[in-house]
């Protein structure tokens, strides 16, 4: 999808979207039986995937903490943000300060629809239908501008979602990066991290399936490298890049990868 096309605001059930199977892989009921079926045939060939949904929800949660306690951000643009659950960005954000506001992105029409009834008293939170790629009409929407000041430090959250889109030297991850940063004040922070697989059959089958099941809403399973190039030029925040259950955990008890046939790997960095 490009960043002119028109997004559907109709919710198809029989299609899969990566938000429903996610929302699927946290124990969420916002999802449908093609959504379950794609994920049961997943499962058979990345049977780690529910654990790694887990493990990248518990680094938002996290991310948003640290940058929200540590480093006094308070405003996040979380793009591709998924379907509602538990402990939401906005809700880590303003449990250490409730004037924190919060802008969720996503181009899956059902978000939109269950994010706004979710959201529907908090004036320092909105969502809005956008496709990530969408960079100018995201920065540009009226809530965005409403609840982000972009002279101050922002957060800006692609957390899981740049496997959703393909390469493209105009709107793969590399240049919506490179637009986003280039409207952030010096200080904000870039939260990136994606699928990644050090096996080419996985990366190939998982692509693949995706693509296939999604009707095109994919990109592809890439490698550490792939990720890195997307920092270039940042100060990446300790511990580095990393799969993401080892970013910062609470505890030596904390939930961590089991399996290691793809992972959730990236990090958190800050414009200088």
């Amino acid at each position: 999808m490009s960043n002119g096309k028109q997004l559907s605001k109709e919710i198809d059930a029989n299609v899969p979207t990566a938000a429903r199977m996610y929302d699927y892989y946290l124990g969420g009921k916002d999802n449908y039986a093609a959504d379950r079926e794609a994920c049961e045939q997943l499962d058979k060939v990345v049977p780690s995937t529910r654990r790694l949904a887990q493990n990248n929800r518990r680094f938002l949660q996290r991310v948003v903490r640290t940058l929200t306690a540590e480093h006094g951000i308070r405003q996040f643009l979380d793009h591709g943000s998924g379907l509602p659950t538990q402990d939401n960005v906005h809700q880590v954000a303003q449990r250490h300060d409730p004037s924190a506001h919060v802008v969720y992105v996503d181009n899956d029409p059902m978000v939109l629809v269950h994010g706004r009834a979710l959201l529907e008293q908090d004036e320092r939170t909105a969502v809005i239908h956008a496709d990530m790629r969408q960079t100018e009409a995201i920065f540009e929407h009226p809530d965005t501008q409403r609840l982000i000041d972009f002279d101050q430090p922002v957060a800006v959250l692609f957390n899981s979602v740049f496997h959703c889109i393909p390469d493209s030297d105009t709107d793969g991850p590399l240049a919506v990066v490179h637009r986003v940063l280039d409207r952030l004040a010096p200080g904000s922070y870039l939260v990136m991290c994606q699928l990644v697989s050090d096996d080419p059959e996985v990366r190939d089958f998982v692509t693949n399936f995706m693509d296939e099941a999604t009707q095109g809403h994919w990109g592809r399973v890439r490698e550490q490298k792939d990720v890195a190039e997307w920092f270039e030029g940042l100060e990446i925040l300790p511990p580095g890049l990393v799969e993401v259950s080892n970013w910062r955990p609470d505890s030596e008890v904390t939930p961590r990868q089991l399996t290691y046939e793809w992972i959730e790997f990236g990090g958190v960095a800050r414009k200088p």
